[in-house]
């Protein structure tokens, strides 16, 4: 395993700029710091380049970094390292991106298998592949399920044990993509308790601006392929004008204290 040339779970978003093989532009100079363990809600429109974002964080995309096509400038800096071809490996261990759909991450016969892809990948083997599996299943309250079929569980738990297999690689960095959607109530609710108790470094793409108040003390808006706004989440959501700017609206009669 490479060292951490910084502290671990830091990110320094600086410059970063990115348009598709299409020319369209999704990125124009885009920066953001985040500090080890904090948790900070990415909040905006449809279109406004948060995915974009988010995928350069482990090379998916970016020119430079060594993924996904398309053109851009900038840098991306993970732990103290930044994000190009000849780190993409140990970056890709370091973030873990939980994506909205969990069937996109689960493709094996059972919960253990697909947990264990990973860390299989990455040389693990006998007793240490199964305490890092059994640790990952039982962060998510995921253990019982070990030997099920991915297919025959509940959304919600299907998106727990997606969440597993990123934590098996044990990232310092948690990428979750709308993680409330779809989740009924309770299954809302278990998720984000999860999330509040791992204490990774995480970042949140959401349009739930409750969920973002519940789990994310800070919070910015991408519009347009730019940072439009940072700060704490509760300043960001009393600002109304702020929010209807870049189409964002809480809940009907909701009112922050």
């Amino acid at each position: 395993m490479t060292a951490s040339a910084g502290p671990a779970g830091t990110l320094e978003v600086r410059h970063l700029a990115f348009a598709y093989p299409d020319g369209r532009q999704a990125l124009f100079g885009v920066d953001l710091s985040v500090a080890a363990g904090e948790r900070v809600a990415i909040l905006g429109p449809n279109g406004a380049g948060k995915t974009t974002l988010v995928l350069h964080l482990n090379g998916t995309l970016g020119g430079g970094s060594g993924g996904g096509g398309g053109t851009g400038a900038g840098s991306v800096v993970v732990d103290g390292l930044t994000v190009q071809k000849s780190t993409l490996k140990d970056i890709r261990r370091r973030v873990g991106i939980v994506f909205q759909d969990p069937d996109d991450q689960l493709f094996m016969p059972t919960v253990r298998e697909d947990v264990a892809f990973g860390p299989i990948n990455l040389g693990l083997r006998g007793a240490a592949l199964d305490a890092r599996v059994e640790r990952a299943l039982a962060l998510t309250g995921m253990a019982d399920a070990a030997d099920r079929a991915p297919h025959h569980l509940s959304f919600g738990q299907r998106r727990r044990v997606a969440a597993s297999t990123v934590l098996s690689m044990e990232p310092t960095i948690l990428v979750l993509d709308e993680p409330s959607s779809n989740l009924d109530p309770v299954a809302r609710r278990e998720f984000a308790e999860i999330v509040l108790a791992l204490g990774l470094t995480t970042l949140m793409v959401t349009h739930d601006l409750l969920y973002a108040l519940q789990l994310c003390p800070r919070s910015v808006i991408m519009n347009d392929g730019r940072i439009v706004a940072d700060g704490p989440t509760p300043e960001i959501l009393r600002d109304a004008e702020l929010l209807a700017a870049n189409r964002l609206e809480l809940p009907f009669g909701f009112v922050l204290p």
